[in-house]
């Protein structure tokens, strides 16, 4: 594998193991990609998926991601601590080896034009963001799932690709090509949600703490 691409798909599901296994299987089963790891947060109500191979194989991998998980999660029976919009909430592209930003931008069109034919809005973001206001991840998914049948009609929040309104269970889709980051959470000594609320405002860049940090 000359050109190796990494793929970090997340969905909306952490508590079901068996719906878990059966998308990992579907995009394990791609010929071209690499299923690397698959991570659940019963808490977060959230899997995260990580994905390698080359542009094609990647392809196929987030084709085969949505045949397994839009039939399986249901965003209108979904609830846990991470903000969330779609049953595959995000699909992030990073280059590794072998391939540029501009190759993962590209990549990051062609997969979402895919992903709205199938009726899912696709909102691109980061790098690939057609609107400065679509770059942070943040800003796309505020409102969240039950927000975004009002959210849609507005102009400045048309989707990229797609209808112009969410899918009744899978919601929409951030796809873009970003750089790799580290995502991690802190156990705090306090059951107060309040002291990781003030922690989580004070760090973030968006409210003035470090540059590339976001919390919550």
């Amino acid at each position: 594998m000359r050109t190796i691409i990494e793929c970090v798909p997340n969905i909306s599901e952490g508590r079901e193991a068996g719906t878990v296994q059966a998308v990992a299987a579907a995009v394990g089963a791609v010929a071209g990609a690499r299923l690397l790891d698959v991570s659940s947060d019963p808490s977060h109500n959230r899997s995260v998926l990580t994905i390698v191979g080359d542009a094609p194989g990647l392809r196929a991998a987030v084709q085969a991601l949505f045949d397994a998980a839009v039939p399986l999660i249901d965003l209108t029976r979904h609830r846990g601590e991470h903000p969330r919009m779609g049953a595959v909430d995000v699909v992030p592209f990073i280059p590794i080896r072998g391939a540029t930003v501009d190759d993962c931008v590209a990549l990051s069109r062609e997969v979402g034009e895919e992903i709205g034919k199938r009726g899912i809005p696709v909102y691109l973001y980061e790098d690939s963001a057609s609107a400065e206001h679509r770059k942070n991840l943040a800003e796309i998914r505020k409102g969240e799932f039950e927000g975004f049948a009002a959210k849609i009609q507005d102009p400045n929040w048309r989707p990229d690709f797609g209808p112009l309104q969410p899918h009744p269970t899978a919601g929409v889709v951030a796809v873009g090509a970003r750089a790799p980051l580290i995502a991690y959470n802190i156990n705090l000594g306090t059951k107060d949600l309040a002291v990781a609320e003030r922690i989580a405002r004070a760090i973030r860049h968006i409210g003035g703490g470090f540059r590339y940090v976001k919390a919550m």
